[in-house]
Protein backbone atom coordinates (compact mmCIF):
# COMPACT_ATOMS: atom_id res chain seq x y z
CA UNK A 1 0.00 0.00 0.00
CA UNK A 2 1.58 3.20 -0.66
CA UNK A 3 1.12 6.56 1.38
CA UNK A 4 -1.89 7.88 -0.83
CA UNK A 5 -3.53 4.49 -0.59
CA UNK A 6 -3.48 4.34 3.32
CA UNK A 7 -5.50 7.10 3.53
CA UNK A 8 -8.65 5.64 1.47
CA UNK A 9 -11.50 4.47 3.18
CA UNK A 10 -12.58 1.03 3.20
CA UNK A 11 -15.81 0.31 0.08
CA UNK A 12 -19.02 1.60 1.35
CA UNK A 13 -17.07 2.99 5.02
CA UNK A 14 -17.95 7.56 4.40
CA UNK A 15 -17.34 10.07 6.67
CA UNK A 16 -19.29 13.51 6.53
CA UNK A 17 -17.92 16.34 5.88
CA UNK A 18 -18.87 19.55 7.59
CA UNK A 19 -21.85 20.62 5.13
CA UNK A 20 -23.58 16.79 4.82
CA UNK A 21 -23.09 16.60 8.36
CA UNK A 22 -24.68 19.39 9.47
CA UNK A 23 -27.71 18.46 7.20
CA UNK A 24 -28.01 14.82 8.50
CA UNK A 25 -27.80 15.87 12.50
CA UNK A 26 -30.39 18.50 11.84
CA UNK A 27 -32.51 15.59 10.05
CA UNK A 28 -31.65 13.21 12.88
CA UNK A 29 -33.18 16.10 15.18
CA UNK A 30 -36.36 16.91 14.34
CA UNK A 31 -37.20 13.41 13.45
CA UNK A 32 -36.40 12.47 17.45
CA UNK A 33 -38.55 15.19 18.22
CA UNK A 34 -41.29 14.07 15.86
CA UNK A 35 -40.68 10.56 17.66
CA UNK A 36 -40.86 12.14 21.14
CA UNK A 37 -44.20 14.60 20.31
CA UNK A 38 -45.80 10.92 19.52
CA UNK A 39 -44.75 9.20 22.93
CA UNK A 40 -41.99 7.42 22.04
CA UNK A 41 -38.73 7.45 24.69
CA UNK A 42 -35.55 8.36 23.21
CA UNK A 43 -32.59 5.02 23.88
CA UNK A 44 -29.09 5.21 23.01
CA UNK A 45 -28.17 1.36 22.67
CA UNK A 46 -24.40 0.41 23.37
CA UNK A 47 -22.10 -0.07 19.98
CA UNK A 48 -21.27 -3.98 20.49
CA UNK A 49 -22.81 -6.40 22.77
CA UNK A 50 -22.30 -9.73 23.04
CA UNK A 51 -23.84 -11.82 20.36
CA UNK A 52 -25.50 -13.95 22.76
CA UNK A 53 -27.78 -11.09 22.49
CA UNK A 54 -27.14 -8.93 19.98
CA UNK A 55 -27.84 -11.75 17.25
CA UNK A 56 -31.09 -13.17 19.66
CA UNK A 57 -34.08 -13.40 17.50
CA UNK A 58 -33.06 -11.68 14.67
CA UNK A 59 -32.44 -13.63 11.43
CA UNK A 60 -29.91 -15.16 10.09
CA UNK A 61 -29.50 -12.14 7.44
CA UNK A 62 -28.85 -9.80 10.16
CA UNK A 63 -25.87 -12.16 11.79
CA UNK A 64 -24.03 -12.21 8.22
CA UNK A 65 -24.48 -8.56 8.39
CA UNK A 66 -22.84 -8.23 11.46
CA UNK A 67 -18.78 -7.66 12.01
CA UNK A 68 -17.50 -10.42 15.07
CA UNK A 69 -14.88 -9.17 17.39
CA UNK A 70 -13.66 -10.78 20.97
CA UNK A 71 -13.84 -9.01 24.07
CA UNK A 72 -10.46 -8.45 25.49
CA UNK A 73 -11.88 -8.23 29.28
CA UNK A 74 -14.35 -11.71 28.85
CA UNK A 75 -12.53 -13.71 25.33
CA UNK A 76 -16.38 -14.14 24.40
CA UNK A 77 -17.63 -12.92 20.97
CA UNK A 78 -18.97 -9.64 20.78
CA UNK A 79 -21.04 -7.90 17.76
CA UNK A 80 -20.64 -4.39 16.29
CA UNK A 81 -24.31 -3.75 15.91
CA UNK A 82 -25.82 -3.78 12.39
CA UNK A 83 -29.61 -3.64 13.85
CA UNK A 84 -30.66 -1.33 16.71
CA UNK A 85 -34.09 -3.21 16.74
CA UNK A 86 -32.92 -6.38 18.73
CA UNK A 87 -31.43 -3.96 21.05
CA UNK A 88 -35.03 -2.19 22.14
CA UNK A 89 -36.43 -5.51 22.10
CA UNK A 90 -34.14 -6.06 24.68
CA UNK A 91 -34.33 -2.94 26.68
CA UNK A 92 -37.55 -3.71 26.88
CA UNK A 93 -37.64 -6.81 27.68
CA UNK A 94 -34.97 -7.16 30.65
CA UNK A 95 -33.85 -3.77 31.31
CA UNK A 96 -36.81 -1.70 31.54
CA UNK A 97 -39.56 -4.25 32.12
CA UNK A 98 -42.30 -1.56 32.75
CA UNK A 99 -45.76 -2.79 32.19
CA UNK A 100 -48.33 -2.59 29.48
CA UNK A 101 -47.26 -0.82 25.85
CA UNK A 102 -43.71 0.73 25.97
CA UNK A 103 -42.71 2.92 22.96
CA UNK A 104 -39.12 3.36 21.98
CA UNK A 105 -37.08 5.33 19.80
CA UNK A 106 -33.27 5.85 18.54
CA UNK A 107 -30.64 7.32 16.43
CA UNK A 108 -27.17 6.13 16.09
CA UNK A 109 -25.07 4.53 13.57
CA UNK A 110 -24.70 0.69 12.60
CA UNK A 111 -22.29 -1.21 10.91
CA UNK A 112 -22.75 -3.67 8.06
CA UNK A 113 -20.21 -6.52 6.48
CA UNK A 114 -21.33 -5.78 2.91
CA UNK A 115 -23.65 -2.97 1.56
CA UNK A 116 -27.82 -3.85 1.81
CA UNK A 117 -27.77 -2.96 -1.63
CA UNK A 118 -25.86 -1.31 -4.64
CA UNK A 119 -24.40 1.90 -3.55
CA UNK A 120 -25.46 2.05 -0.03
CA UNK A 121 -23.38 2.61 2.79
CA UNK A 122 -22.13 0.31 5.08
CA UNK A 123 -22.09 2.54 7.57
CA UNK A 124 -25.56 4.15 8.00
CA UNK A 125 -27.30 6.02 10.60
CA UNK A 126 -30.13 4.24 11.63
CA UNK A 127 -33.77 6.01 12.96
CA UNK A 128 -36.33 4.07 14.10
CA UNK A 129 -39.44 3.40 16.59
CA UNK A 130 -40.39 0.27 18.22
CA UNK A 131 -43.73 -0.58 20.36
CA UNK A 132 -43.86 -3.32 22.71
CA UNK A 133 -47.11 -4.66 24.62
CA UNK A 134 -49.88 -4.15 22.35
CA UNK A 135 -51.08 -7.26 19.79
CA UNK A 136 -53.94 -5.34 18.14
CA UNK A 137 -53.96 -3.61 14.51
CA UNK A 138 -54.02 -0.19 16.55
CA UNK A 139 -50.31 -0.88 16.87
CA UNK A 140 -49.43 -1.23 13.19
CA UNK A 141 -51.50 1.37 12.14
CA UNK A 142 -49.71 3.77 14.76
CA UNK A 143 -46.13 2.43 13.69
CA UNK A 144 -47.38 3.01 9.72
CA UNK A 145 -48.47 6.47 11.04
CA UNK A 146 -45.13 7.80 12.39
CA UNK A 147 -43.25 6.57 9.47
CA UNK A 148 -45.57 8.36 7.03
CA UNK A 149 -45.25 11.17 9.10
CA UNK A 150 -41.17 10.76 9.24
CA UNK A 151 -41.17 10.77 5.27
CA UNK A 152 -43.06 13.97 5.42
CA UNK A 153 -41.24 15.58 7.66
CA UNK A 154 -37.84 15.35 5.95
CA UNK A 155 -39.53 16.12 2.99
CA UNK A 156 -39.89 12.93 1.14
CA UNK A 157 -41.72 14.15 -2.02
CA UNK A 158 -43.36 11.11 -3.00
CA UNK A 159 -44.49 8.59 -0.15
CA UNK A 160 -45.07 5.14 -1.47
CA UNK A 161 -45.30 1.97 1.18
CA UNK A 162 -45.05 -1.46 0.26
CA UNK A 163 -47.11 -3.37 2.48
CA UNK A 164 -47.32 -7.85 2.85
CA UNK A 165 -48.55 -10.58 6.18
CA UNK A 166 -46.12 -12.90 6.79
CA UNK A 167 -49.29 -14.55 8.43
CA UNK A 168 -50.85 -15.82 5.24
CA UNK A 169 -47.87 -17.55 4.03
CA UNK A 170 -47.13 -18.87 7.43
CA UNK A 171 -50.55 -19.86 7.79
CA UNK A 172 -50.62 -21.57 4.60
CA UNK A 173 -47.37 -23.35 4.93
CA UNK A 174 -48.70 -25.14 7.90
CA UNK A 175 -52.37 -25.68 6.90
CA UNK A 176 -50.02 -27.72 3.58
CA UNK A 177 -47.96 -29.19 6.06
CA UNK A 178 -44.43 -28.64 4.48
CA UNK A 179 -41.38 -29.51 6.19
CA UNK A 180 -39.12 -27.16 6.95
CA UNK A 181 -37.48 -28.14 3.48
CA UNK A 182 -40.63 -27.53 1.56
CA UNK A 183 -41.28 -24.44 3.17
CA UNK A 184 -37.41 -23.01 2.33
CA UNK A 185 -37.79 -24.12 -1.17
CA UNK A 186 -40.95 -22.29 -1.90
CA UNK A 187 -40.11 -19.43 0.18
CA UNK A 188 -37.64 -19.04 -2.36
CA UNK A 189 -39.78 -19.39 -5.00
CA UNK A 190 -42.24 -16.73 -4.17
CA UNK A 191 -39.17 -14.33 -3.74
CA UNK A 192 -38.88 -15.13 -7.33
CA UNK A 193 -41.98 -14.28 -8.30
CA UNK A 194 -42.00 -17.21 -11.29
CA UNK A 195 -45.58 -18.30 -11.75
CA UNK A 196 -44.38 -21.30 -13.54
CA UNK A 197 -41.91 -22.39 -11.22
CA UNK A 198 -44.17 -22.18 -8.36
CA UNK A 199 -47.05 -24.22 -9.85
CA UNK A 200 -44.88 -27.26 -11.40
CA UNK A 201 -43.56 -27.04 -7.98
CA UNK A 202 -46.81 -27.03 -6.14
CA UNK A 203 -48.33 -29.76 -8.37
CA UNK A 204 -45.45 -31.88 -7.12
CA UNK A 205 -45.46 -31.44 -3.38
CA UNK A 206 -49.07 -30.43 -2.58
CA UNK A 207 -52.08 -32.90 -3.05
CA UNK A 208 -54.76 -30.78 -1.09
CA UNK A 209 -56.21 -28.43 -3.83
CA UNK A 210 -57.12 -25.69 -1.79
CA UNK A 211 -53.58 -25.35 -0.28
CA UNK A 212 -52.11 -25.23 -3.65
CA UNK A 213 -54.61 -23.11 -5.36
CA UNK A 214 -54.09 -20.69 -2.50
CA UNK A 215 -50.32 -20.81 -2.64
CA UNK A 216 -50.43 -20.41 -6.57
CA UNK A 217 -52.74 -16.99 -5.96
CA UNK A 218 -50.48 -15.51 -3.43
CA UNK A 219 -47.69 -13.78 -6.23
CA UNK A 220 -50.74 -12.48 -8.36
CA UNK A 221 -52.02 -10.79 -5.23
CA UNK A 222 -50.22 -7.66 -5.75
CA UNK A 223 -51.61 -4.11 -6.02
CA UNK A 224 -53.71 -0.96 -5.09
CA UNK A 225 -56.09 -1.88 -2.00
CA UNK A 226 -58.73 -3.59 -4.00
CA UNK A 227 -56.63 -6.65 -4.11
CA UNK A 228 -57.64 -6.99 -0.49
CA UNK A 229 -61.30 -8.09 -1.75
CA UNK A 230 -59.89 -10.17 -4.56
CA UNK A 231 -57.65 -12.04 -2.15
CA UNK A 232 -60.60 -12.83 -0.03
CA UNK A 233 -62.52 -14.39 -2.92
CA UNK A 234 -59.03 -16.31 -4.63
CA UNK A 235 -58.10 -17.31 -1.06
CA UNK A 236 -61.54 -18.90 0.25
CA UNK A 237 -60.88 -22.09 2.22
CA UNK A 238 -57.80 -21.14 3.45
CA UNK A 239 -57.15 -21.31 7.40
CA UNK A 240 -59.30 -18.44 9.76
CA UNK A 241 -55.43 -17.07 10.32
CA UNK A 242 -55.91 -16.26 6.29
CA UNK A 243 -58.70 -13.85 6.64
CA UNK A 244 -57.61 -12.54 9.67
CA UNK A 245 -54.91 -11.17 8.22
CA UNK A 246 -56.92 -9.52 5.49
CA UNK A 247 -59.11 -7.93 8.05
CA UNK A 248 -56.41 -6.31 9.56
CA UNK A 249 -54.86 -5.26 6.32
CA UNK A 250 -58.31 -4.01 5.18
CA UNK A 251 -58.45 -2.01 8.38
CA UNK A 252 -54.92 -0.72 8.56
CA UNK A 253 -56.11 0.60 4.73
CA UNK A 254 -58.98 2.05 6.15
CA UNK A 255 -57.53 3.85 8.63
CA UNK A 256 -54.20 5.21 6.80
CA UNK A 257 -56.45 6.21 3.51
CA UNK A 258 -58.14 8.85 5.80
CA UNK A 259 -55.25 10.06 7.46
CA UNK A 260 -52.82 10.42 4.89
CA UNK A 261 -54.86 10.62 1.75
CA UNK A 262 -51.73 11.42 -0.90
CA UNK A 263 -49.77 8.17 0.45
CA UNK A 264 -49.45 5.38 -2.09
CA UNK A 265 -50.18 2.16 -0.48
CA UNK A 266 -49.12 -1.05 -2.15
CA UNK A 267 -50.27 -4.28 -0.83
CA UNK A 268 -48.06 -7.54 -2.11
CA UNK A 269 -49.79 -10.79 -0.28
CA UNK A 270 -46.72 -11.87 -1.52
CA UNK A 271 -44.21 -10.24 -0.03
CA UNK A 272 -42.41 -12.35 2.48
CA UNK A 273 -39.37 -9.25 3.61
CA UNK A 274 -37.99 -10.80 6.71
CA UNK A 275 -39.92 -13.52 6.70
CA UNK A 276 -37.93 -15.91 9.32
CA UNK A 277 -38.37 -12.49 11.69
CA UNK A 278 -41.75 -10.79 11.37
CA UNK A 279 -44.82 -12.25 12.59
CA UNK A 280 -47.50 -10.48 11.09
CA UNK A 281 -47.87 -7.12 8.63
CA UNK A 282 -44.07 -6.04 7.06
CA UNK A 283 -43.77 -2.77 5.23
CA UNK A 284 -40.85 -1.24 3.37
CA UNK A 285 -40.83 3.38 2.41
CA UNK A 286 -39.92 3.77 -1.03
CA UNK A 287 -38.76 6.87 -2.96
CA UNK A 288 -38.33 8.28 -6.45
CA UNK A 289 -34.84 7.72 -7.62
CA UNK A 290 -34.21 5.19 -5.06
CA UNK A 291 -33.64 0.95 -5.35
CA UNK A 292 -33.68 -0.10 -2.65
CA UNK A 293 -35.96 0.59 0.41
CA UNK A 294 -35.43 3.72 2.77
CA UNK A 295 -37.05 2.55 5.72
CA UNK A 296 -38.55 -1.29 6.83
CA UNK A 297 -40.51 -2.71 9.35
CA UNK A 298 -43.58 -4.77 10.91
CA UNK A 299 -44.63 -7.08 13.69
CA UNK A 300 -41.66 -9.63 15.51
CA UNK A 301 -44.13 -10.93 18.42
CA UNK A 302 -41.64 -13.34 19.09
CA UNK A 303 -37.99 -11.88 19.78
CA UNK A 304 -38.89 -11.07 23.89
CA UNK A 305 -39.02 -14.77 24.41
CA UNK A 306 -35.78 -15.44 24.33
CA UNK A 307 -35.19 -12.25 27.29
CA UNK A 308 -37.31 -14.16 29.00
CA UNK A 309 -40.16 -11.85 28.52
CA UNK A 310 -42.37 -12.49 25.58
CA UNK A 311 -43.87 -9.52 23.70
CA UNK A 312 -45.68 -8.27 21.03
CA UNK A 313 -43.51 -5.88 19.26
CA UNK A 314 -44.10 -3.82 16.03
CA UNK A 315 -41.58 -1.00 15.00
CA UNK A 316 -39.63 0.11 11.59
CA UNK A 317 -36.12 1.73 11.03
CA UNK A 318 -34.95 4.20 8.63
CA UNK A 319 -31.79 4.79 6.67
CA UNK A 320 -31.42 8.27 7.47
CA UNK A 321 -28.11 8.29 5.37
CA UNK A 322 -29.95 7.09 2.25
CA UNK A 323 -32.61 10.32 3.24
CA UNK A 324 -30.43 12.78 3.44
CA UNK A 325 -29.50 12.27 0.24
CA UNK A 326 -32.22 12.12 -1.64
CA UNK A 327 -34.23 15.13 0.08
CA UNK A 328 -33.56 18.92 -0.25
CA UNK A 329 -33.17 20.18 2.69
CA UNK A 330 -30.22 21.80 3.37
CA UNK A 331 -29.54 23.70 6.42
CA UNK A 332 -27.65 27.21 5.86
CA UNK A 333 -24.99 27.74 8.12
CA UNK A 334 -25.69 30.36 10.53
CA UNK A 335 -22.85 33.34 9.85
CA UNK A 336 -20.48 33.08 12.84
CA UNK A 337 -18.55 36.27 14.84
CA UNK A 338 -15.60 36.67 14.25
CA UNK A 339 -13.17 37.87 17.68
CA UNK A 340 -9.85 39.19 16.60
CA UNK A 341 -6.97 37.17 18.90
CA UNK A 342 -6.87 39.41 22.02
CA UNK A 343 -5.65 39.21 25.40
CA UNK A 344 -8.35 41.68 26.36
CA UNK A 345 -10.42 41.08 29.19
CA UNK A 346 -12.98 42.85 27.76
CA UNK A 347 -13.34 41.10 24.13
CA UNK A 348 -13.07 37.49 26.38
CA UNK A 349 -16.41 39.20 28.11
CA UNK A 350 -18.09 39.72 24.73
CA UNK A 351 -17.44 36.67 23.30
CA UNK A 352 -18.76 35.00 26.34
CA UNK A 353 -21.70 36.61 26.47
CA UNK A 354 -22.12 36.46 22.50
CA UNK A 355 -22.37 32.53 22.74
CA UNK A 356 -24.52 32.44 25.57
CA UNK A 357 -27.24 34.70 23.80
CA UNK A 358 -26.78 31.83 21.20
CA UNK A 359 -24.34 32.92 18.46
CA UNK A 360 -21.28 31.22 16.91
CA UNK A 361 -17.90 33.31 17.78
CA UNK A 362 -14.70 31.77 16.02
CA UNK A 363 -12.19 33.43 18.03
CA UNK A 364 -8.63 34.03 15.93
CA UNK A 365 -5.61 31.89 17.53
CA UNK A 366 -2.10 33.21 17.50
CA UNK A 367 -2.31 36.68 16.35
CA UNK A 368 -5.01 35.96 14.15
CA UNK A 369 -7.12 39.62 13.49
CA UNK A 370 -9.23 38.30 10.19
CA UNK A 371 -11.17 35.03 9.58
CA UNK A 372 -10.59 32.41 7.25
CA UNK A 373 -12.90 32.42 4.04
CA UNK A 374 -14.33 29.03 5.35
CA UNK A 375 -15.09 30.28 8.96
CA UNK A 376 -18.15 32.12 7.09
CA UNK A 377 -18.24 35.40 9.30
CA UNK A 378 -20.49 38.10 8.68
CA UNK A 379 -19.56 40.40 11.77
CA UNK A 380 -16.56 40.87 14.20
CA UNK A 381 -15.49 42.01 17.49
CA UNK A 382 -13.50 45.28 17.34
CA UNK A 383 -12.14 46.93 20.38
CA UNK A 384 -11.09 50.89 21.12
CA UNK A 385 -10.12 51.87 24.35
CA UNK A 386 -11.54 49.46 26.29
CA UNK A 387 -15.13 49.21 24.54
CA UNK A 388 -15.43 45.88 22.32
CA UNK A 389 -18.11 46.72 19.20
CA UNK A 390 -20.04 44.54 16.95
CA UNK A 391 -19.28 45.34 12.78
CA UNK A 392 -20.86 44.39 10.03
CA UNK A 393 -17.42 42.94 8.07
Amino acid sequence: MNKVDRWLLPDGIEEMLPDEARNVEALRRNLVDLFQRWGYDYVIAPLVEFTDSLLTGSGSEIELLTFKITDQLSGKTMGIRADITPQAARMDAHSLMREGVNRLCYAGHVIHTRPKAPLASRTPIQVGVELFGEPGIDADIEVLSVLLETLSAVGVPKQYIDIGHVGIFRALAEAAEFSSEQENALFALLQSKSETDIRNWLEANVADEVSRRCLLALPRLAGSASILSKAAELLDGAPDEVMAALDELSELNDVLHERYPDAQLYFDLGELRGYRYHTGIVFGAFAPGVGAAIANGGRYDHIGEAFGRARAATGFAADLTAISRIVEWPIAEKPAVFAPASGSEQMWIAVRDLRAAGERVVSGLSGQLQPFEHQVCDRILLERDGVVELQSI
